[in-house]
């Protein structure tokens, strides 16, 4: 489609639905469980009033920062999400060129289908690489090394998956996460595959990705290999082989291994984010996975303030989990992050029109952050502070974890 036409994330989903097959639409549009986390990770936004202050706007706004050591044109970043090379044809490559053509930084997965050396090299902007943790420290190590001769910006550890949230509308159907190509999955998915020729076609001209797991060991003599297979990043089903959860002892030797910035992804709570910092992080991520793990968590924006009262000003925060317009960005820019990380919108604009549908995603919330902050009254993003955002009253709508 035209990407001219996405002028919201409404549209962008709407757009990516069109696009994909059914089964992995609801891999990316779908949540853990009954699906509250993830609504509630919306929800919360919308409580949060803003407050302008009026006879006081400039047409321009500055909305140029600096994260992780990284100067960006805008306080929005790509987290990282597995397998986008199922949704665009080099979708690795796409995003992070998406992404530095816009001046906004990109986070590449372990569970990305491209090496790590292959999206370094294409990147036109600040890179960070994401690690779930192997289990092994001689794999991590590898993975670790690599990151860093690639020339990845930061290192983020995620430590909310020890197992695989329970994505039942993603399993319900006997449905395959996401689908391998083979011939029993051609004919489960054939009606789906039919009712999208275009995905299809792109998706075997690109060589039939599998999209699960990246191995970082690799072919003797290929490009990037380390002679070292990783582990699956994404944790097997319930009753299969299992790889160790990540505990804190493997997040202080990771912060022994890496010297550039560590970002520790998936706090949700004060200690949480307090343990990290004592073992050396320099930044968290509050996240609850997109409400894709633990359903029932509470949505990021309402733990946010806790979290940042707890680390102090010097400690970088970030957030993601319901970001969906500029106003939401202001929202949590308000209540203490530095910048926020986007997931789906940017996936269903890469469904929507691989590089330049993410572009154009980025571009709308760089317009909708731009224009709130002029309607705010508020020139800078260190303008952005508690007093544009009226949390709800506590009351009979209070949520339990605002109470501490």
């Amino acid at each position: 489609m035209r990407v001219g036409r996405i002028h919201n994330y409404v549209a962008a989903r709407a757009a990516a639905r069109r696009a994909l097959p059914r089964v992995l639409f609801d891999f990316i549009d779908g949540g853990a469980d009954d699906e509250r986390t993830l609504a509630e990770n919306e929800a919360a936004f919308a409580r949060i009033a803003l407050l302008p202050r009026q006879a006081a706007a400039t047409l321009t706004p500055d909305l140029s920062c600096t994260v992780l050591g990284a100067r960006c044109a805008l306080p929005v970043a790509l987290a990282p999400c597995g397998g986008s090379r199922l949704v665009w044809p080099d979708g690795e490559r796409a995003l992070v060129r998406a992404a530095g053509r816009c001046g906004a930084a990109a986070t590449m997965s372990t569970a990305a289908s491209t090496t790590l050396e292959a999206v370094a090299a294409a990147a036109t902007g600040p890179v960070w690489f994401q690690l779930y943790y192997p289990g092994e420290r001689s794999a991590a190590a590898a993975v670790v090394d690599r990151a860093a001769a690639a020339g990845f910006g930061a290192l983020f550890v995620t430590v909310d998956m020890p197992v695989r949230g329970n994505q039942e509308r993603v399993r319900s159907a006997e449905r395959v996460v996401p689908p391998r190509p083979s011939v029993a999955s051609a004919i489960r998915f054939a009606p789906q595959l039919c009712a999208r020729p275009a995905w299809t076609a792109r998706y075997v001209r690109d060589g039939l990705p599998d999209g699960v797991t990246v191995r970082t060991g690799g072919r003797p003599g290929a490009p990037g290999a380390a002679g070292v297979a990783v582990p699956a990043a994404v944790p097997p089903p319930a009753g299969a082989g299992r790889r160790p959860p990540v505990q804190w002892a493997d997040v202080a030797w990771v912060r022994d291994r890496w010297e550039g910035p560590l970002v520790v992804k998936g706090i949700l709570t004060a200690a949480d984010a307090r343990r990290a910092v004592d073992l050396g992080a320099d930044a968290v991520v509050v996240s609850n996975h997109g409400g894709r793990q633990l359903d029932g968590a509470p949505a990021t924006i309402e733990v946010l303030a806790g979290v940042r009262a707890s680390v102090g000003p010097s400690t970088e925060v970030l957030l993601d989990g319901g970001v969906r317009r500029g106003t939401d960005v202001v929202r949590a820019l308000a209540l203490g992050a530095n910048a926020v990380l986007i997931g789906r919108p940017y996936l269903y604009g890469l469904a929507a029109g691989g590089e330049a549908g993410v572009r154009r995603v980025l571009d709308l919330f760089a317009e909708e952050l731009a224009r709130t902050m002029t309607l705010l009254g508020r020139a800078r993003l260190d303008d952005l502070d508690a007093s544009c955002v009226a949390p709800p009253q506590v009351g009979d709508d209070a949520r339990w974890w605002t109470r501490s």
